[in-house]
């Protein structure tokens, strides 16, 4: 028997039955996909949190408890992919709560999620192949097809971004409830007692109905199924199982509650009425799939991010429209005279379809849309190459599911950080603004600034309206010490997109540097207006507060930190500055071990405690503090300044001048060290080695009275009484109450007038 059948031919009673299959063997073939998959993703486990699963993982407060269960259910909306996808969002507050943010308990999740579909398929493939209108040609060797199908799919790399990009658990986890779906329709139709696995059957749908929206054509591929395999017609499908599919349909409505609840257009990031043509998108989904159906019998290059790719021009667009055009036709000619095909073409077209219809502003080509739809291209390819060879082909097909493998193996090692991944997808695709602002954000983040700064210019270049780039770009000019230059960047992001956060928090961060404080803080709290979860806001709010001597104000900004990121290291070690400030040193000391264990090689961390534990007069434990900060970050001035004042307070001047020295040397208009440097040589009696550092200091601080008297008294220790006295007078302008500098004023006057009746 061929895959031919007319639609009206249904299937019989007196069909003999396929040779059962012994259970041991079935659970042997499941044992062996299971193993495959462990091993094509054995190297994924320590991938980090990449793009989109830190606003949905890591910094998702809603996945923090799983009781009550409503927080959950409730994910955070705005865009991100949990948004209007409670089912998911729930998954990951089950992660949450067996390992908190560790990155290998989801990265398990999603693997034992994938090698559960894997398997839901090879049952799906497997029990299909014996019912009547496919047993005679595959019954006997429905177990290895089948097995054959699952493999090639488990193993296949255009899935690793379902897997290993583990915020798409929302694909993989909503591809295993549509098998679900299936499966239990089929296990009904083949049992005698149904009841129960029509009832799973519903119940796999409701949850992907509230995993990922594509769940929404299953109703429509079951019935599909039903009138191809089982059924026979669809009038005979409705009349046999009439309550079952109003059941089915009513999973809409929960479905088309939440999207409604999300917006109805996934918070502007998919859907209509979000400035993007329909028409323009669509016309670059035919060559999308087309793409799909490339990398499904030829997986390369695969790319994590294909950027927004408009159609462009007729010429550019007929030959992919030749080949999706022939294969909508060809589907709809298959539904009527060979059904099975029909339904294998449905399954790939239909599943592909909400998300390649619905326009969005990035996402016109993305790999992991063909979760599911894969299925479909791999069950044709075995089924003809089985044809054309019989069990002879077995070996060869086995051969590819092992090279798919190794292939996915491979491509897992794309994701072992964020700097790989997007030089990864920068080399595959060059003109990619988003990559290049991705790859400059995470070259940043490795403290390889002057390259940074170059991929930001490459984005600028691609998308000079970019505000990200803008964004990314003063951040990185801001780190690197030129804060001047990285001002127009954040002011040009803030025109550009005033209501996003980051624009608010970076600008704050340049301003602080700048010495800007007051500006800086009320940046930070327009950040914390627009998105309250900025954990950074929070931390650099504090961290300004303490500065502006409101410690209790800044505990309660970084204990805010820490609860919306755990494991926040710098607001764990800037809670304990402020704590220490507070006079809460116990407290103090647990914040900084937390901190410690989180990130031992922070060294502005233990620069920060190096100074608390100074200003608490615990020098002895102060010192270690600065020197592994100087280790770690050798060329830091303010590390230097600091230490030689710890040093200086603890009596060992010597030591002190060392360190005052070389945050000069580092920084060479440093005012403060500069005096502290003129105040090292008075200590040890060596005024004449202070006075051209008091003179620096005070060139760069004109309007600083305590520096100005300074110079003052090395210039009257001197004997120049009279440069003093002029200088002392400098002091009163500067300010006229300062009393000092009255008192020194009038004893220099005193001396002159002295020395004038002696001549």
């Amino acid at each position: 028997m061929s895959l031919r059948r007319k639609a009206t031919d249904t299937p019989t009673t007196t069909d003999q039955p396929a040779p059962a299959t012994p259970r041991r063997t079935v659970m042997l073939a499941g044992t062996l996909l299971a193993l495959a998959a462990l091993a094509a993703y054995s190297n994924s486990f320590s991938g980090p949190f990449v793009y989109d699963d830190l606003p949905s993982i890591p910094e998702n407060t809603t996945i923090r408890h799983l009781w009550p269960p409503r927080d959950a259910l409730s994910p955070p909306a705005g865009g991100l992919t949990v948004g209007g996808r409670p089912v998911l969002n729930y998954s990951f507050a089950l992660n949450y709560a067996l390992g908190g943010v560790r990155v290998q308990g989801f990265h398990l999740a999603n693997l034992l999620i994938h090698a559960l579909a894997g398997l839901a398929l090879f049952g799906l493939v497997r029990r299909t192949l014996v019912q009547p209108t496919l047993r005679g040609r595959f019954g006997e060797d429905a177990l290895p097809l089948a097995l054959t199908v699952a493999a090639l799919w488990t193993l296949h790399p255009l899935q690793t971004e379902s897997v290993t990009y583990l915020v798409q658990r929302a694909e993989s986890l909503m591809g295993l409830f549509y098998l679900l779906t299936l499966y239990g329709f089929i296990r009904a139709v083949q049992s005698g007692k149904p009841g129960l696995f029509y009832v799973l059957s519903v119940a796999a749908c409701l949850l992907g109905m509230g995993t990922k929206e594509v769940m929404a054509s299953a109703p429509l591929m079951v019935l599909l199924y039903d009138r191809t395999f089982a059924a026979g017609t669809f009038g005979a499908a409705w009349r046999l199982r009439r309550a079952y599919y109003l059941a089915l349909a009513a999973t809409w409505i929960p479905l088309g509650l939440l999207v409604a609840g999300n917006g109805g257009n996934r918070g502007g990031s998919l859907g209509f009425g979000i400035g993007v043509s329909w028409w323009d998108h669509t016309l670059t989904q035919f060559e999308a799939i087309t793409r799909y159906l490339q990398l499904s019998v030829w997986p390369h290059p695969l790319a994590f991010d294909y950027g927004a790719t408009w159609a462009r021009g007729a010429a550019g667009i007929l030959p992919y429209l030749v080949i999706v055009g022939a294969l909508v036709v060809g589907t709809a000619f298959a539904l009527r005279r060979r059904p099975v095909l029909g339904f294998l073409g449905a399954w790939f077209l239909v599943i592909l379809a909400p998300t390649s219809l619905l326009p969005g502003p990035t996402q016109m080509i993305v790999e992991h849309r063909m979760y599911l739809s894969l299925a479909a291209v791999l069950a044709l390819l075995v089924a003809g190459i089985w044809q054309a060879g019989g069990r002879r082909s077995l070996a060869a097909l086995l051969v590819m599911a092992a090279v798919l493998g190794g292939l996915t193996f491979r491509r897992n090692l794309d994701y072992r950080s964020n700097l790989a991944l997007w030089q990864d997808t920068v080399a595959k695709r060059p003109g990619n603004a988003i990559a290049h602002c991705n790859l400059g954000a995470a070259l940043s983040a490795a403290g390889r600034l002057p390259e940074a700064l170059a991929e930001f210019e490459i984005t600028l270049k691609l998308d000079p309206e970019n505000p990200e780039a803008h964004i990314n770009l003063g951040e990185a000019l801001s780190k690197a010490g030129q804060a001047a230059e990285a001002m127009p960047h954040l002011l040009k992001a803030m025109q550009r997109a005033p209501n996003i956060a980051e624009s608010h928090l970076n600008l704050g961060a340049a301003l602080d540097r700048l010495g800007r404080t007051e500006e800086a803080r009320q940046h930070y709290e327009q950040a914390l207006q627009i998105k309250p979860e900025l954990a950074d806001a929070h931390n650099n709010l504090g961290d300004v507060l303490l500065r502006l001597g409101q410690p209790d104000a800044a505990i309660a900004q970084l204990g805010e930190a820490i609860r919306l990121r755990p494991d926040y290291a710098g607001a764990h070690y800037n809670l304990a500055v402020a704590l220490a400030k507070a006079g809460r040193m116990p407290e103090a000391e647990a914040e900084f071990a937390t901190g410690r264990r989180l990130k031992p090689d922070d060294a502005a961390a233990r620069h920060g405690w190096g100074t608390a534990l100074t200003n608490a007069g615990r020098f002895a434990e102060a010192f270690p503090e600065f020197e592994l900060s100087l280790q770690l970050k050798p060329d830091d001035p303010v590390t230097h300044y600091d230490y030689g004042t710890a040093l200086a307070a603890a009596g060992r001047l010597p030591d002190a001048l060392v360190h005052y020295t070389e945050a000069v040397r580092l920084r060479p208009e440093y005012p403060e060290a500069l005096n502290n440097l003129g105040n090292t040589f008075i200590m040890l009696g060596r005024n004449a080695e202070a006075l051209p550092h008091y003179q620096a200091s005070f060139r760069l601080r004109p309007d600083n009275v305590a520096i100005s008297n300074n110079l003052g008294l090395t210039l009257a220790r001197l004997g120049r009484m009279q440069e003093a006295a002029t200088q002392f007078a400098t002091s009163l302008r500067i300010d006229p109450n300062n009393q000092e500098a009255r008192d020194y004023l009038v004893h220099a006057q005193a001396e002159l007038q002295g020395g004038a009746q002696k001549k």
